[in-house]
């Protein structure tokens, strides 16, 4: 059987329990289920700190273990999205207690004490989840510290325009595999965005082209703020009518431009024509 390996935990020593009798494996186990404890972890392809990244996790995400090695590794599957691949075991902490909030700014930091004089303990980005055990002093106290409770959200009370999220990000970094608050790709933007209006969204342009929303024709001229303008392993999300905010290596960064703009380039870049619109 065929299966895609960025989202099924099934390697040929070993798969999760659940895909018993449904692929090939020397053994099939149970998982552990542990949440995320830092900021941003990354899920790469091998157990190495120098091997390449394929996503990442945020603070409060659930990620279930299947196996671990000998060097502190822990591989497994992301329950977010499903992303499947190594990430350091020492990012993994208790799912209790469960988050309440989320990140709602590119940026922001825990503190000692509620206060904007208080030395920052650590940063945490957009997207990541914590739980709030109260408000003091407009800061929420949450197990990490002290956060500025504007900058987060009640999981409960999404965001109403996931595009003003993403255009949150402008300037941020292009960082391949990335969905923080430190940087993203293209995909990453688009999924934490939603993320954050409660709009759960596959991690690869190509799952999020084949399972986001409703197709729009090909040679639409009708575009509207919050569709999604795909190529080949590219996606953007349109502010409007005639503009484009996309993570991009041509900028290396988030940047909005004139979707025109953007297609003539990618096509003299040799990246072709867009392949689909579609509207979340």
């Amino acid at each position: 059987m065929t299966f895609d390996r960025r989202i099924t935990p099934a390697r040929t020593d070993l798969a999760a329990a659940h895909l018993a009798g449904k692929v090939e494996a020397a053994r099939f186990v149970g998982g552990e289920t542990f949440q995320i404890r830092y900021s941003v972890t990354s899920i790469r392809n091998e157990p190495r700190p120098d091997a390449a990244f394929t996503s990442e996790v945020v603070m409060g995400e659930v990620f279930t273990v299947y196996d671990r090695d000998d060097e502190g590794w822990a591989w497994g599957q992301a329950e977010t999205d499903g992303y499947v691949g190594w990430i350091a075991g020492d990012a993994l902490g208790p799912t209790d207690p469960a988050p309440t909030h989320r990140v709602i700014v590119p940026r922001s930091h825990f503190y000692p004490i509620p206060g904007f004089k208080a030395p920052p303990l650590s940063p945490v980005g957009l997207g990541a989840m914590v739980h709030v055990l109260r408000i003091e002093d407009r800061h929420a106290a949450t197990p990490q510290g002290f956060i500025r409770a504007a900058h987060v959200a009640p999981l409960d009370q999404p965001a109403t325009d996931y595009v003003a999220v993403a255009e949150s990000m402008i300037g941020a970094p292009y960082v391949w595999g990335g969905k923080s608050g430190d940087g993203c790709d293209c995909s990453g933007l688009v999924q934490m965005a939603m993320a954050v209006a409660g709009m759960p969204a596959p991690r690869d342009s190509d799952m999020q082209q084949g399972g986001l929303g409703t197709a729009l024709p090909l040679l639409s001229n009708t575009l509207q703020r919050g569709d999604l303008v795909f190529w080949k392993g590219h996606v953007g999300i349109m502010q409007d009518s005639t503009r484009l905010l996309h993570a991009n290596v041509w900028h290396m960064a988030v940047a909005s431009e004139a979707l025109d703009g953007a297609v003539a380039r990618i096509r003299a870049q040799g990246g072709g024509d867009p392949t689909a619109f579609r509207r979340p």
